[in-house]
This record gives structure tokens, C-alpha cells and sequence, in this order.
């Protein structure tokens, strides 16, 4: 999937939500919601091969897969919450995005938690 696809699927349904807006506003997000996920679901595969090449660099590299497991955790739970709260702002909540953007916030730092001890623990280290 390329970046024009991608883009002919957006417009296309930009017009289509445009014009079903004024009649059917339900219909109109309905719409909007199935177009976001068919491009989420396509962009998988790419996905895919971002995170292999990503654990195969990091195996080369010799580091923990922990350290690796949790940067794509987080860089997961980045994009599913901002996905979340596009959509959420895209209906006229914003109310409900930002508290999507705050729960993706809490549960990335709850993920650093283990990385940031390791951190401060190397550095206690290294202080006389």
C-alpha cells in the first residue's frame, strides 16, 4: 500500500463524509470510522516489517529484547491512542481525546517505569 492509495482512500471518503454530512451525520462518521480502520488494517503488514527489522537490528546489536519489547509497546500505544483520539476529535469530542491522549500517557510511562530504574541504577553505579 503506497502513500497515494493511502491518500485516494482519505479524499474519497472526505467527499463522501461531505456530502452524506448534511443528510445523515451518523452515517457520515460511520463512514469516516471505516475508512480510518480499512487504512489501519492495510498499514499492518508495513507494521509488520518495521517491528522485525527493528528486533533483527537489536539482536545484531546485542541488546536486551526487553528494552526493545518495550520501545514498541510504547511506540504502539502511541499511535493507537492518538488513532483513538483523531477519531474522537474528528466527532466533536474533544473531552473524550484528550482523556485517551492521558490514558496512552500513563500506560507509556508505566512501561518506562522498569527502563528509567534500570537507568538510575546503572548511574548509582558509576558514582563513587
Amino acid at each position: 500500500m503506497n502513500i497515494l492509495q493511502i491518500t485516494a482512500i482519505g479524499l474519497i471518503t472526505t467527499l463522501l463524509v461531505i456530502i452524506v454530512k448534511q443528510q445523515r451525520p451518523d452515517i457520515a462518521m460511520m463512514i469516516s470510522l471505516a475508512a480510518g480502520s480499512v487504512i489501519f488494517i492495510l498499514l499492518l503488514g508495513n507494521i509488520k516489517t518495521i517491528v522485525s527489522s527493528v528486533e533483527n537490528m537489536a539482536q545484531k546489536a546485542n541488546l536486551d529484547s526487553i528494552y526493545i519489547t518495550t520501545v514498541l509497546k510504547v511506540i504502539g500505544i502511541a499511535y493507537i491512542a492518538e488513532f483513538g483520539s483523531q477519531i474522537c476529535k474528528d466527532s466533536g469530542e474533544g473531552a473524550i481525546a484528550s482523556k485517551i491522549e492521558l490514558g496512552g500517557k500513563i500506560l507509556i510511562m508505566v512501561l518506562a517505569l522498569p527502563i528509567l530504574t534500570a537507568l538510575l541504577e546503572a548511574v548509582l553505579k558509576i558514582l563513587p
